[in-house]
């Protein structure tokens, strides 16, 4: 008959044996066990925060247009790779590209499904993007802290150019509704200055700028001015870090997707629609009276078509 001590060593072989095995690595845990035991620079830790961050996009992007959305220059990425043990920045790619995969679709045998459909893995990776944003917004201060500070900034300027033209003129439609006076900038150099000067001296307080990749030197520019001229600046955009995030007074990121030849802003849209909702909380009677007296013209004039 065994000892006591004898037993309970028994007992706790079993209870080790019967112990769950450890959970497979996640996609991000992946990634980053790529970069242990490698002494990064600021500019590489950078790129690295990158790749996890961004995962299911940063795996496809050519070298010009990570080195853009990390804020480094292109040698950066290449040296970063190299430093890695990698031959150069496609063969980290090929490294990350199955792991992003595996982060899509939840498993890495579903690669080659994914490949088949690029259609569906751009929307797989959409959703992603919006479960990245919905974890961000799990504590809504600083939205509702950014939409609060635009409300009462009359009157409201809203930046963007090139390709984030189409979300500042989303925004400023809306915003219209629910605010008494929003300005937009959709040309840079001395216009855009202009108009930022003239916001500032008419009593206006904070603008709000959007900057989508391929982040453009002109939106940098109209940031500072609008800074110079005495604005405070929110910036809507898929940075984390960079000249234009450290630019800034305050930045919201959402990433946007970039499966497909040119990129889709799913969650950007949701970040500048929940800004929105901040302004309108801000000032609900204000809110009430302006889209009340909005509803009232559009039915006298037959704006909208009954559906």
């Amino acid at each position: 008959m065994p000892s006591g001590q004898q037993a309970r060593a028994q007992a706790a072989a079993i209870r080790q044996g019967r112990q769950a095995p450890e959970p497979d690595p996640t996609p991000a845990e992946r990634v980053r066990a790529l970069f242990t035991g490698h002494r990064l620079s600021p500019g590489q830790r950078r790129i690295a925060q990158y790749l996890v961050d961004h995962l299911t996009e940063a795996a496809f992007l050519s070298i010009t247009d990570l080195a853009d959305r990390a804020g480094v220059s292109q040698p950066s990425v290449t040296r970063f790779a190299t430093s890695l043990g990698y031959s150069g920045f496609p063969a980290l790619r090929e490294a990350l590209q199955p792991i992003a995969l595996s982060a899509v679709a939840g498993s890495p045998d579903a690669r080659e499904g994914v490949r088949h459909n690029e259609l569906q893995a751009a929307i797989d990776a959409e959703i992603e993007n919006l479960e990245s944003l919905r974890r961000v917004l799990a504590d809504p201060r600083q939205v509702l802290e950014v939409g609060r500070q635009l409300a009462h900034s009359v009157p409201l300027t809203v930046v963007g150019l090139r390709i984030s033209v189409s979300l500042a003129e989303y925004f400023a439609y809306a915003a219209r509704r629910i605010h008494p006076d929003v300005r937009v900038v959709t040309r840079g150099g001395s216009v855009a200055y202009d108009t930022l000067l003239q916001a500032r001296e008419a009593g206006g307080s904070w603008a709000l700028a959007f900057a989508m990749p391929r982040h453009a030197n002109e939106t940098l520019a109209a940031v500072r001015a609008a800074r110079s001229a005495g604005l405070r600046v929110a910036l809507i955009t898929d940075l984390t870090m960079g000249p234009l995030v450290e630019a800034a007074d305050v930045t919201l990121t959402a990433p946007a997707g970039a499966r497909l030849v040119f990129d889709s802003y799913a969650a950007p849209g949701v970040l500048s629609a929940a800004v929105l909702q901040a302004m309108a909380d801000a000032e609900p009677e204000r809110t009430q009276a302006r889209l009340e007296g909005y509803e009232q013209v559009a039915m006298q004039h037959d704006f909208f078509i009954d559906d």
